[in-house]
């Protein structure tokens, strides 16, 4: 649980949800990229992407230079998640 779910009193999410803003979509990729003007180079961020919406996620790393990998999600739990701050400028913002 974090700040926004305490401030708010809604539970965290049961499942892995699209990254992309206003998707809510359940999460089937994970997008690995960092920004190597701020972390290490074996340092990685995660966002989640649901099948429409993966392509799109990894051309915006991509044209900026910051994409990795992209890795199929493994089902599980969504203690799994990236934290908020690891989303994109204009994507949704989980509690």
């Amino acid at each position: 649980m974090n700040l926004g779910d305490m401030l708010g009193g809604r539970e965290p999410a049961a499942e892995a949800i699209c990254s992309r803003k206003g998707c809510r979509a359940a999460a089937t990729t994970q997008l690995l990229w960092n920004n190597p003007r701020i972390h290490t180079p074996e340092r990685r961020k995660i966002w989640l992407a649901c099948d429409e919406h993966a392509g799109w996620l990894e051309r915006y790393l991509r044209e900026r230079s910051l994409w990795k990998q992209t890795l199929p999600l493994a089902p599980g739990p969504a203690a799994s998640q990236p934290p908020a701050q690891s989303r994109p400028e204009g994507t949704n913002r989980r509690p």
